[in-house]
């Protein structure tokens, strides 16, 4: 059932070669949940994957790829307008939509020639010419991974918004997604044409247009913009439009440039009672509603963006910007994962540069290596220390310029700062820091949390998700009360917060594990990720805890001196943590000027053992 080592190139869009460690593809639930239960499924990390036009993998993948074949297309009839479709996931997305339109179902049309599979319109909901999947779903049927039972999600509950969906945020690898139920309307012809060219194209014609007629222009449509995949290797479109706020937008990039567009952005139809099973669901709906007319936003088009900022046809070796729609980044046919990667680095950098707008990819990244940029290796006084002029202090080398400890972790396209330091700005100019998916936090010290404020860039497309503990989060609001006020001032940090306590968890598909530690008397927490882990500010570590830390290939942990501390590791008891855990190399972070110059402290520690710098660079294959 499972293959071992598998080419899966044909499995995705863009055209560059990649394997996977291990590959299934599964036909049935008892199918999947049998594929649960084997040691390939259990010890290593799992990718599902739909019609991979969604997807750039930058290298192979080291991990079990899962991939379904469930499919069926079946019509339940509420009454002589009103018909529920319900699709396998594993549905070729434009057979779902040319059985709708064989069978007289309105609704989907718009979303013609949309590459892919049924199950990923619920998680990226999928969106065309005035129309989400979003907007037609009514529950999707998946399987709970934690309790292997099958579920039914009502569609309101999915948290669909632009290209977004509760399957990409919080429930990302909680559930596997088997079948989804649209509802959809039984009529001949289209009524969804507030899109322009729609609209041109109902009066050319001179007659309300069939669903036929609709679906053939937008494949039309889509052809002269968007590269066929079977010959052009891409994903479609690679960015969102960015959606920003409405004053930042007025004040900020119309004062750079007042020729930058901005598109009204698409009310939903208001919900109707009569349409909804019970007042719950209607109430949830109506909610869901009153947020997407959200009036304090507006939307930009990314594929303008890229063009006026002199991106059109620039490429990167065999990854270039495609003339015809710069919102595609294509294959030339030879290019790599990590050419197309840096390519659309760069368009985010010109854009931001340009327009002071950030792009956000609308293709995941998936890349199982882990990497990690230490932002700063220093205690809570950095180095050099004010008022000090020891050697270490005015050390030339800038190995001892030590700013508060903070680091950057990367994997699977998702970014993720662990403590925003009171030096979060300095180290994220250097580091050339544009993005950033969530931020950890270890415990409330000011060295810690200090440069929350300094978060506000990140802030601009909506709040940045945010995970502590319970004592971290009371603190923060007291001490930083103007970042969670119902109505925020323009310009500042806006926080999503979310309370964790010692279990895993997941941020965009990635496990974190927290590790709690002691800092003096105070419980904190360091965290792991796959085989990466790092603890700072810790003097204690229980048993249970410690075994957390067994099996990594990277440990950072914090070491302030030789000399005892109340609450930090010494570098001696430090190094006796890694004796013990035995982690394939260690680095020591935390560290005050007492430990001396970089250079020489190097070379006292044993073999995998370093000191941690500010710029280093880590990866875990």
């Amino acid at each position: 059932m499972i293959e071992k080592n598998i080419d899966i190139t044909h499995l995705t869009t863009f055209g560059i070669p990649v394997k996977a460690s291990a590959y299934a593809e599964y036909k049935s639930v008892d199918e999947l949940i049998r594929i649960c239960r084997m040691p390939e499924y259990l010890d290593q990390r799992v990718l599902h994957i739909g019609g991979g036009s969604n997807l750039l993998f930058v290298s192979d993948f080291k991990g079990l790829v899962l991939h379904s074949g469930i499919k069926g297309l079946k019509e339940y009839c509420k009454d002589d307008e009103t018909v529920y479709l319900i699709a396998g996931a594993g549905e070729r997305w434009d057979d779902v939509v040319n059985y709708c339109i064989d069978h007289d179902l309105e609704g989907l049309e718009n979303l013609a020639g949309i590459p892919g599979e049924a199950g990923a319109s619920a998680v990226q909901n999928v969106g065309a010419y005035g129309v989400e999947a979003g907007d037609l779903i009514w529950n999707v049927e998946c399987l709970d991974r934690t309790t292997l039972q099958v579920v039914t999600l009502k569609g309101s509950e999915c948290g669909f918004g632009y290209r977004q969906s509760k399957f990409k945020g919080e429930w990302k690898d909680r559930y596997f997604i088997l079948r989804v139920s649209y509802r959809l309307r039984r009529s001949t012809h289209a009524h969804h044409l507030e899109y322009a060219a729609l609209r041109e194209y109902a009066a050319r014609l001179g007659h309300q247009p069939t669903l036929r007629e609709v679906s053939e222009e937008i494949r039309r449509l889509r052809a002269s913009k968007l590269p066929d995949p079977a010959v052009v290797g891409s994903a479609g479109s690679f960015f969102k439009n960015p959606v920003i706020r409405k004053a930042y937008y007025e004040w900020e990039v119309l004062n750079f440039d007042p020729s930058v567009p901005s598109i009204p952005r698409r009310v939903a139809e208001e919900p109707k009672r009569a349409d909804f099973d019970s007042e719950e669901a209607f109430t949830a709906e109506m909610r869901a509603y009153e947020a997407y007319r959200d009036a304090t936003h507006v939307k930009v088009p990314a594929g303008w963006l890229v063009e006026h900022a002199g991106l059109k046809g620039a490429s990167v070796a065999g990854a270039y910007v495609y003339p015809q729609n710069c919102l595609v980044i294509a294959n030339r046919g030879d290019a790599t994962g990590e050419e197309v990667e840096a390519l659309a680095h760069m368009i985010q950098e010109r854009v931001l540069q340009c327009f002071h707008i950030p792009l956000e990819p609308e293709v995941n990244f998936i890349d199982s290596r882990i990497r990690i940029t230490v932002l700063g290796s220093g205690t809570s006084k950095g180095v050099p220390e004010l008022r000090c002029n020891c050697s270490t202090c005015t050390s030339a080398d800038p190995h001892d310029k030590r700013l508060r400890a903070s680091v950057l972790v990367e994997t699977m396209g998702v970014k993720i700062l662990i403590d925003p330091s009171p030096d979060f700005r300095q180290q994220a100019l250097r580091a050339r820091i544009f993005d950033i998916d969530a931020v950890l936090i270890t415990h409330e010290h000011y060295d810690h949390v200090g440069g929350i404020d300094d978060l506000r860039p990140y802030c601009f497309a909506g709040p940045l998700d945010m995970y502590c503990r319970q004592d971290v989060n009371d603190h923060l609001h007291t001490r930083l009360d103007y970042c969670f006020k119902s109505q925020l001032y323009p310009g500042v940090p806006s926080f999503r917060m979310h309370v964790i306590d010692n279990q895993p968890f997941f941020i965009k598909g990635v496990r974190i594990e927290p590790i709690e530690v002691y800092h003096g008397k105070l419980p904190i927490y360091g965290y792991r990720i796959g085989d990466f882990a790092y603890v700072t500010d810790a003097k204690r570590i229980d048993e249970s805890e410690r075994e957390k830390l067994l099996n990594l290939d990277v440990l950072i942990v914090n070491a302030l001196r030789h000399r005892q501390h109340f609450a930090h590791f010494t570098i001696e008891e430090a190094l006796q943590l890694i004796e013990e855990v035995k982690p394939r190399r260690a680095f020591l972070t935390h560290l005050c000027h007492e430990v001396g110059y970089h250079e020489l402290f190097a070379t006292t520690l044993p073999e995998g053992v370093a000191p941690a710098y500010d710029g280093l660079e880590i990866t875990v294959e």
